[in-house]
């Protein structure tokens, strides 16, 4: 008798790509420097989150590294820092003059309006602050979006170029909107679990689908060890 084929949705991929890659942990941030400074390491997750545009994550360490190595990796000293510091310690991860503003802006608007409290600034509605973030300068849906799920914990799923792609190619979903892929996930996920759960879920599975697309889900695919491969109409096309 033949097993029955599982069908693939935003929850089994999350299933399937966490026994294949195991848990990835992030937002990776330095508990220890922000214990020792008095600062709040959600902060460096805001500052990580507008680093990562446009480059790749090794870059941004190199950025933060240096933010640390100043002791600036607090929301009023890079408020007050000179710009041509700032935009010297983040050199490494690319578009450095853009990324500088976009830091100082932010840092600038928690630092007036929430006097440096992140537990005033996430204390709200999500899409309260979703919109307020969106109002900022250079924080576009994937950056908003990642502050609110990895900064304030909140029950928010990230939509990036990785998963727009393994989304076409499977495919899981043929929208290519980030807000309808968004709400694919979303619907499919939330309804079966806690809100603790599902912001845990919607932390690990974004992870998961950069690991995927880094690995396997390249521009130019490597089909043949992937994990997804039975389910992946991507993969048949290239085989005919």
């Amino acid at each position: 008798m033949k097993s029955k084929k599982m069908k693939l949705t935003p929850q089994t991929l999350y299933q399937t790509l966490l026994e294949n890659f195991g848990k990835q942990n992030w937002w990776p941030m330095d508990k220890s420097y922000h214990k020792k400074n008095d600062s709040d390491p959600r902060f460096e997750t805001i500052v990580g989150a507008i680093l990562t545009q446009n480059t790749a994550w090794l870059n941004v360490e190199k950025a933060l590294d240096n933010l640390k190595s100043e002791n600036i990796m607090d929301i009023k000293k890079i408020s007050d820092v000179d710009i041509k510091l700032l935009q010297k310690m983040i050199k490494p991860s690319g578009f450095f003059n853009q990324k500088a503003k976009r830091l100082k802006n932010i840092a600038s608007h928690l630092h007036n309006n929430y006097q440096d409290d992140l537990d005033c600034f996430f204390n709200r509605d999500l899409y309260e602050i979703r919109e307020e973030l969106l109002s900022l300068n250079g924080i576009g849906p994937e950056t908003a979006d990642s502050i609110l799920l990895y900064a304030g914990g909140m029950p928010i799923f990230v939509v990036d170029a990785y998963t727009k792609r393994i989304c076409k190619r499977l495919p899981l979903n043929t929208n290519i909107s980030y807000d309808e892929i968004q709400q694919y996930f979303e619907n499919s996920i939330y309804k079966n679990y806690s809100k603790k759960e599902t912001v845990q879920i919607y932390n690990e599975l974004h992870a998961l689908i950069v690991e995927l697309a880094k690995n396997y889900c390249k521009k130019k695919p490597e089909c043949s060890k992937c994990p997804l491969q039975k389910h992946c109409m991507f993969k048949k096309q290239l085989s005919k």
